[in-house]
């Protein structure tokens, strides 16, 4: 398929999915909505994070800001990976000093048989009606993109009680408990089934799974502890909508995700985008891997960077530009025009 005038931005984008080799190729940044722009931090001087989420007339706004300054061929959904936890019954907030904290930290076995899966569509129904404005609004020119926490990633909040430095609670639950362990993953598993079927009826042309905390885990157990549990949401969802799957630190691991057969796979910073693409065949598209702190330099190193990377790809389909992880709030609008740009104006 050759790169023409007349493509549109969702069209590139599902033809790069599809493995497809283009002249150039799809960019889109992860956690586009961010506190980078200052018409989201105005927002956010009136709003809570929390409002804006289950708010659907604000996640439609914040997720079409960056849409209105940059070229991008995606729109990701404005909302948190942790109204999972939510609907099941665990809530969160943001801790003063920052980062997050659940509503309380799971450890009694009653806890945990407490969580219940059953209603997550009506409970997530905010989501669903801000894809759908999000679609009307994009009116089939922009891939629109739903998303989802991995379930030992959303496990490693709930069961350390948020954001955490050692893990020692989720990992301990792992080894010394795995009955219990499983009973948590099968919940969340069923949850993010439905969750991410939602999102494919309300408009949502592709997934991707974030597994933020799949590199903590020791290199023997990443399948037991996390891949599997993707597996299992994989097979069950990937008749209704594409995965793109996301797992930090997890570089060594990526055969093996290759095995469980999403339609990409993204990669983190910390490997040369070839080395990956060597590792992935060719019929699994590869998004990635601007190291995310190149935005807080100049445009001269972005354009730079940027180049690397597409010149490394530029003979490899299935291509989706993108950085290695979440756009940062201290990133540079300049900079971030000069990526879109150099992408944009790659051939």
């Amino acid at each position: 398929m050759s790169d023409t005038a007349t493509i549109t931005s969702r069209e590139r984008f599902l033809a790069a999915l599809d493995c497809k080799l283009l002249e150039r190729p799809p960019v889109w940044v992860m956690r586009q909505a961010g506190r980078y722009l200052p018409e989201y931090r105005a927002l956010k001087e009136r709003y809570s994070f929390l409002e804006m989420v289950k708010t659907p007339d604000l996640a439609l706004e914040v997720t079409m800001q960056p849409l209105r300054r940059f070229a991008l061929d995606a729109a990701i959904l404005f909302s948190d990976i942790l109204v999972i936890p939510e609907a099941l019954g665990q809530g969160y907030h943001f801790r003063d000093q920052g980062g997050i904290a659940m509503d309380y930290t799971l450890e009694t076995a009653e806890q945990f048989s407490a969580l219940d899966a059953s209603a997550v569509e009506e409970k997530l129904s905010y989501v669903a009606n801000a894809l759908e404005l999000i679609k009307t609004e994009l009116a089939g020119s922009k891939m629109l993109l739903g998303f989802g926490g991995s379930p030992w990633t959303l496990a490693t909040y709930m069961v350390e009680g948020g954001s955490s430095r050692n893990f020692d609670k989720i990992k301990a639950l792992f080894y010394s408990n795995r009955k219990l362990f499983d009973q948590l993953m099968e919940k969340l598993c069923q949850a993010l089934v439905e969750y991410f079927k939602m999102q494919a009826r309300a408009g949502a042309d592709a997934l991707q799974i974030f597994d933020s905390w799949g590199g903590i885990v020791s290199g023997q157990d990443y399948f037991d502890a996390s891949l599997k549990w993707i597996q299992l949401i994989v097979e069950e969802v990937r008749q209704d909508i594409p995965i793109i799957l996301y797992a930090k630190g997890t570089t060594p691991h990526l055969q093996d995700q290759a095995r469980i057969q999403p339609k990409a796979i993204a990669v983190d910073w910390t490997i040369p985008i070839q080395n990956a693409a060597s590792s992935i065949p060719q019929d699994i598209a590869i998004q990635g891997n601007l190291d995310p702190v190149i935005l807080d330099t100049t445009p001269e190193i972005v354009h730079q960077q940027a180049r690397k990377i597409l010149e490394a790809m530029k003979n490899r389909p299935g291509h989706i530009f993108n950085l290695g992880h979440g756009i940062l709030p201290t990133a540079k609008i300049e900079n971030m025009e000069a990526l879109v740009e150099t992408v944009v104006n790659f051939r």
